[in-house]
């Protein structure tokens, strides 16, 4: 009897380590769950932290919701048809704010305000040509809001105080022609501008609102000057993320009367601020937010470190951020997230150290089927470090694996840490993911932000291809089936890719790439002509540097072409010049090379919108299967 216990044991355990050395089977997820439109989104707290808001789609149709928190009972406050909101807030603890599309223009909208029983509600402002932004959400004298408007000239933009009773706007600052943006403090008053010549912009600021602007500070805009708030206990002090006299980002004061730096909160020569947490109610700076492959907090106050800190026990195998709080502070809308999950919303409760859970981003997405984005760094030829990241597909050994290269947009943005759809899709399809934060990128310092100007189609170029020699030398990659694949300017590294580097690439995609650098700076808007000199700096002057624009937009050189090529846009998206991709295209079938072309519709609703990502990304799909199939 022993004898047959034993044995029966050895084979239990023979049977578990062998299982153990199978290949995890992965399940294929389907297309549609990676990109599902949230269900609720949005969310925001009234300013007394008794009513919670939030968008959500409901019988196919996009609605903002108020619940309140006491009893429970919610109100739909707005029920839309074929339009959508694009942004909201609360003004009092009775009323909303918020901008819907206008009929037949996706990229115009309309200002409503609207009570949280869902009803008066109002068009705020009714002038077809122009724009209103919100400036500060404050409602003073229980009827103004400061807002801002280009009516007086398409090309720059003036503040108003728009009297929410009656729709009537008063001129509260007018633009001397090159502000860019203006800034309140803490109680709603218009105190700071900034404005540009398009390479240089200088800070003016005024002690009240009855003085007239001085220019106080004056800088490159290669160089970081953020202000993020007023100090509420120092007069003339404001708070600023800054790397004047410095390569990275540092948290300092800035007296306001000579433009000087007064005091260093937080500064680290390896070290690049990216966020800064302000606290109305204490009047003080609680953290700061840098970035190295993942972000992290440095508190700044003791109290904050507890507030925070308690959160984050809470919350421990994830990241969270701060995305809304009440005035006083003792409630706030969290959001987490880890590289392998989109993560969830909570209402957390700073006064019992509680958290309610809201909703889930997207339930369709297991963690456990999700891969891991792990921070990696090379070298290039010419001595530069770039900084990457790498998610490999489960259930196979990380060799010889076929590589889906993902440049990211720009000019003057980054790859970080944390959940992407496309990486986890295509890395569940058993693609290689590699992420390149090549020179140019922000995050770095000035130096290497700076050392990207002017170099699309070359320096930019040669990053990205060092980084699947990189992949390729550590035996990971497979040199026959590498793939690049990016959006905008990311679509442009990847078209440009192959044109200059077939034989490193099988085949490249692009989504609503840059493809033209002349037309790309025809599309920028009026009232951002003022920074055209620093796009003529980060992209290139047509007059003075034409010959290297042409190089570098994959448009002229259909000819040298010799891989496959997706591309994919909405020919009506006025960020880009739909028609240098059907140019493209024509040209590519002319010379009989491989295209896939595939036309977005321009889709109004939410969940029509979501059905044309869906077919894009399954085409996608589909191309790098032929292309990078197994051999």
């Amino acid at each position: 009897m022993k004898v047959a216990v034993k044995k029966y044991i050895w084979l239990l355990v023979v049977v578990m380590l062998f299982a153990c050395n199978q290949k995890k089977e992965v399940r294929e997820i389907p297309v549609n769950d990676f990109f599902k439109t949230q269900d609720r989104a949005l969310y925001r707290l009234s300013p007394n932290g008794k009513y919670l808001s939030y968008l959500t789609l409901k019988d196919k149709k996009q609605h903002l919701v108020v619940e309140d928190l006491e009893h429970g009972k919610t109100t739909e406050v707005s029920k839309l048809e074929e339009r959508n909101i694009h942004f909201y807030c609360w003004v009092s603890n009775d009323e909303l704010i918020y901008y819907k599309e206008k009929d037949d223009s996706r990229f115009q909208t309309d200002l409503y305000i609207v009570n949280k029983n869902g009803t008066e509600e109002r068009l705020l402002n009714a002038d077809e040509k122009s724009k209103v932004r919100l400036l500060d959400d404050q409602l003073i004298e229980d009827k103004f809001l400061l807002v801002t408007s280009n009516k007086r000239d398409s090309t720059v933009f003036d503040v108003y105080r728009l009297n929410v009773r009656n729709g009537q706007m008063l001129v509260a600052a007018k633009n001397p022609g090159n502000f860019t943006n203006w800034l309140t403090d803490s109680k709603g008053k218009l105190r700071m501008a900034i404005s540009s010549d398009g390479v240089n912009e200088s800070f003016w600021y005024r002690e009240n609102e009855t003085k007239p602007f001085k220019k106080i500070i004056t800088n490159n805009f290669k160089t970081t000057l953020w202000p993020v708030a007023f100090s509420e206990n120092k007069p003339n002090i404001v708070y600023a993320i800054s790397n004047v006299n410095r390569d990275k980002n540092a948290l300092i004061e800035i007296d306001c009367i000579n433009g000087k730096e007064k005091n260093v909160l937080f500064a680290d020569d390896t070290l690049n601020v990216v966020e800064a947490q302000y606290s109305k109610r204490r009047g003080k700076m609680d953290f700061v937010v840098y970035e190295t492959w993942k972000k992290e907090k440095h508190y700044l106050n003791d109290e904050a470190k507890k507030l925070f800190g308690n959160l984050d026990k809470l919350i421990p195998d994830a990241e969270s951020r701060i995305v809304h709080n009440d005035k006083n502070e003792q409630h706030f809308i969290v959001r987490t997230f880890t590289d392998r999950s989109p993560g969830a919303y909570y209402l957390y409760y700073a006064e019992n150290n509680s958290l309610k859970k809201l909703s889930d981003i997207n339930t369709s997405i297991k963690e456990d089927e999700m891969c891991e984005m792990k921070p990696i760094s090379y070298v290039t030829t010419d001595g530069f470090k770039i900084d990457g990241y790498l998610t490999l597909p489960l259930g196979v050994d990380p060799e010889n694996l076929p590589v889906v290269v993902i440049p990211h947009n720009g000019p003057g943005q980054r790859n970080s840490w944390g959940f992407n759809s496309d990486v986890q899709f295509l890395a569940n399809r058993g693609y290689a993911v590699l992420q390149v934060n090549y020179r140019g990128s922000t995050g770095y310092g000035k130096e290497f932000y700076a050392a990207g100007f002017k170099e699309w189609g070359q320096k930019i170029q040669k990053d990205v291809d060092a980084g699947v020699q990189w992949l390729i030398d550590q035996k990971i990659a497979d040199p026959q089936r590498v793939a690049i694949y990016g959006y905008g300017f990311g679509g442009l590294v990847a078209i440009n890719s192959a044109v200059a580097n077939p034989k490193m690439y099988k085949c490249a995609g692009s989504s609503a790439g840059v493809l033209n650098l002349f037309s790309y700076l025809k599309t920028i808007p009026p009232f951002l002509t003022s920074n055209l000199q620093m796009f003529y700096e980060m992209v290139g002057n047509p007059d003075k540097d034409a010959e290297y624009m042409r190089q570098a937009s994959p448009v002229f050189h259909a000819d040298k072409v010799k891989i496959p090529i997706f591309i994919t846009q909405n020919s009506k998206d006025p960020r880009i010049n739909g028609n240098d991709a059907v140019q493209f295209v024509k040209e590519l079938k002319k010379l009989n090379s491989p295209v896939t072309y595939l036309e977005k519709e321009d889709n109004k609703s939410v969940l029509n919108r979501e059905e044309a990502r869906k077919k894009s990304y399954a085409a996608l799909e589909l191309f790098l299967q032929d292309n990078l199939r197994k051999r």
